[in-house]
């Protein structure tokens, strides 16, 4: 049934979430801008990006900063209260942004109308699979429902029951003892353990138990009979938690305390990689996704059999990429070929004017070498602002110094430098916080990741990889990136295992084993969100649609095209399209955008579509050591 709602009514029910003084202001400005509203063409966006804003701008940073500020205060994770508590906010919040006049709307105003309805409808979703998860965990940490009780009675602000909390932490050992009888009675008798759930319940309880000691932290030592009372039965139960956590992990997932952790992983499925893919507003399912991917292969791999030609290897091009790995700097030299590398892409996108870059963000980035330790998860280059380098340190094995640098050599850094930094990471970042920073709210890795990925391509049909050497460095990358998407899809639809993932990535790209391990490891230990791996290749591929359409066209330059892009701020790639073409989305949006055709892709003999500029740019061999 629709509901009619007059202008006096939504007054009425915007008013209890947005702000004193928002409603009459969001209302003026949808009025002023109610002539705008009629699609432009993409040269008329281009001159106004930067200069037109959003009237929904205050409505999204209000709600960001309410999400935030709830997110402090219920921070315990699979909790039924912070469940609760978040339905009913984002319930609430799209409730009222359904009663806003979208018609009065810019086109900037729907942009951020359907963007923010979409979030909220995808974290919505998302409570509802966290609740499936937590229901997985139950029957390895049934008991940390004390915990949680606790800690949540200490941040209502209720004052402690000392003698009632002691004898509710008595009981605890034994109800760990419990729960692990009848773990151990399943593993005994060949029942059903996931190593999956007890990966996922291993990390709850290392979060539960934290939370513990901060509880029993906040009152002892200040409250001497909360002291008198909780004392020991707090560490007796500490002592069960920590037993029963060394258990899950070494008689469940299989790893000892100083081991590195296994790759496990927690495959989500056709049902959440489908409620993902909504939110990413990508049109296709996750077999489609795996061909398209198959076919930037293939592509990728005549590309490498040319290059492995010319270097005299034949058609064995893995031969040719082994002996590519060979080109790396010295210990020592690697910070110096990264400020070489910067600075050859800088020059080559202000010589040809691809993009607007900002003398202060050449100025203010970094350099920070990568720690051993982190690099088991990230093996190469990590970028923004700040460039952290991998490569070897003195004290690592020495088989891992030299598989670092081999990952690390010269060629294949020249496509991660600018990935990084400029065209790539820093620049975004440093551009988004300047113009429409509200879309943060909105970020995507489809957009983040698909950016730097696109230049990596762009960059590929200019001639920025003159030699042999340069293309098999940046066909290596654009492999991974086809490899990335093919093996966690496959993972997360059950069908590949990490073992499997690590061999596919050694195979079917070359990849170092230990850089391999580390990839894998870092796509699937959680701190990465499913469809990560597969957005550098995807929304790459997304860009690439569109600058086909509008600046191949000979609608746009390459410099408003780029530049407009960074202006309107982060978001699925469908919503920069309707922008930049002008084409305001209907309140009923659904994502139909099926973008990936037959992009136009020159041989390394034809000529590129950007004249090359007066001054040579320097080879790898000029620029050596």
């Amino acid at each position: 049934m629709t509901t009619h709602r007059t202008p006096a009514r939504r007054a009425r029910r915007a008013s209890r979430v947005f702000p004193a003084g928002l409603v009459p202001a969001v209302t003026a400005l949808v009025a002023a801008s109610a002539t705008a509203a009629a699609p432009a063409s993409a040269q008329d966006v281009a001159g106004l990006v930067g200069t037109e804003s959003s009237e929904l701008a205050p409505v999204v940073e209000r709600y960001s900063a309410d999400r935030v500020a709830l997110g402090r205060r219920w921070t315990v994770s699979y909790s039924p209260e912070r469940t609760r508590r978040f339905n009913e906010f984002f319930s609430g919040w799209q409730q009222e942004i359904d009663a806003l006049d979208f018609e009065a709307l810019s086109l900037e105003g729907r942009v951020d109308y359907v963007l923010l309805l979409n979030e909220l409808r995808y974290q919505l979703d998302l409570l509802t699979r966290e609740a499936g998860l937590a229901a997985e965990m139950d029957g390895f940490i049934s008991f940390t429902s004390l915990i949680v009780e606790l800690e949540e009675r200490r941040r209502s602000r209720q004052p402690v029951e000392s003698e009632s909390a002691a004898a509710r932490l008595a009981k605890l050992p034994a109800e760990v003892e419990a729960v692990r009888g009848e773990v151990e009675a399943r593993l005994e008798d060949g029942g059903d353990v996931s190593r999956i759930v007890a990966l996922r319940a291993v990390t709850a309880l290392a979060e539960r138990t934290r939370l513990l000691e901060d509880w029993y932290e906040h009152y002892a030592g200040y409250d001497p009979v909360f002291t008198w009372w909780n004392e020991d039965p707090y560490a007796r139960a500490r002592a069960a938690l920590d037993g029963y956590a060394t258990f899950l992990r070494e008689s469940v997932i299989g790893y000892r305390e100083g081991e590195d952790e296994p790759i496990v992983g927690d495959p989500i499925g056709a049902e959440g990689l489908a409620a993902d893919l909504r939110r990413e507003m990508i049109p296709y399912t996750p077999e489609e996704l795996i061909a398209i991917a198959e076919r930037e292969y293939a592509w990728c791999e005549e590309r490498m059999i040319e290059a492995s030609r010319e270097l005299g290897y034949g058609d064995d091009w893995r031969a040719a990429l082994e002996y590519v790995k060979t080109l790396h700097r010295d210990p020592g030299d690697q910070p110096q070929m990264i400020r070489e590398l910067a600075d050859e892409a800088l020059a080559f996108v202000t010589e040809r004017d691809l993009v607007t870059v900002p003398p202060l963000a050449d100025e203010i980035w970094r350099i920070e070498m990568m720690s051993p330790e982190r690099q088991k998860v990230s093996p190469f280059f990590l970028g923004g602002e700040v460039i952290q380098v991998s490569f070897p340190t003195d004290g690592m094995e020495h088989e891992y110094k030299l598989m670092s640098m081999r990952g690390n050599n010269e060629h294949f850094s020249r496509a991660t430098v600018h990935h990084e930094l400029i065209p790539g990471h820093h620049l975004q970042g440093f551009m988004t916080s300047r113009f429409n920073s509200h879309r943060r709210a909105f970020s995507t890795p489809f957009w983040g990741e698909g950016w730097a990925l696109y230049w990596e391509m762009l960059l590929w049909d200019l001639g920025f990889p003159s030699t042999p050497e340069d293309r098999i460095g940046m066909l290596f990358w654009r492999m991974h990136r086809t490899a990335r998407i093919i093996f966690s899809l496959s993972f997360h639809l059950a069908r590949m295992t990490p073992q499997e993932a690590i061999d596919f990535l050694v195979e079917r790209v070359g990849h170092e084993r230990a850089n391999a391990e580390a990839e894998v490891r870092r796509s699937f230990n959680g701190s990465y969100s499913p469809l990560y791996q597969v957005a550098y290749m995807i929304g790459g591929l997304q860009f690439r649609a569109l600058h086909e359409q509008l600046v191949q066209s000979g609608g746009m330059t390459n410099r408003a095209f780029h530049d407009a892009i960074l202006r309107g701020g982060r978001m699925p790639v469908e919503m920069v399209r309707a922008r930049l073409r002008g084409e305001a989305p209907a309140r009923d949006f659904e994502s139909a955008w099926r973008f990936e055709g037959d992009p136009l892709r020159r041989t390394t003999s034809e000529e590129p579509t950007v004249p090359e500029p007066a001054s040579k740019r320097p080879t790898p061999q000029e620029t050596a050591h």
